[in-house]
């Protein structure tokens, strides 16, 4: 089973970009505190496809928290210089804002349900 929950806050401004002919992906950086006495954050990146997309890009800005529910996608491919590179990204089955401009208070997350 391939899920992912993720709470944190952008790390990056959304990046929207058209791919195709009505396809849309946001992209950001998510920062996810770790729970751990060494503290610190993980930065994952994060991919949101079609109209969500759009409402991320609208409404979401550096810094702002959001929940993140989805599924790990892992990319293989050879640079120009011929190196093998990988990356690894959440692809967003729902992004939901828990905070609005200048508000850091939290809302419990509560992950969408399959298929949603």
């Amino acid at each position: 089973m391939n899920v992912v929950a993720l709470i944190g806050n952008l790390a990056t401004d959304v990046d929207l970009r058209e791919v195709g002919e009505d396809g849309k992906v946001a992209r950001f950086v998510l920062a996810v505190d770790r729970r751990s006495q060494e503290g610190g954050a993980d930065f994952v990146r994060v991919a949101v496809w079609a109209k969500q997309a759009e409402s991320c890009a609208r409404y979401l800005a550096k810094g702002r928290r959001v929940a993140v529910d989805g599924r790990l996608r892992s990319n293989a491919w050879e640079d120009r210089e011929g190196k093998k590179r990988q990356s690894l990204e959440v692809v967003a089955n729902h992004v939901k804002f828990l905070s609005g401009p200048g508000d850091s208070s939290e809302v419990p997350f509560e992950p969408a349900a399959a298929g949603s």
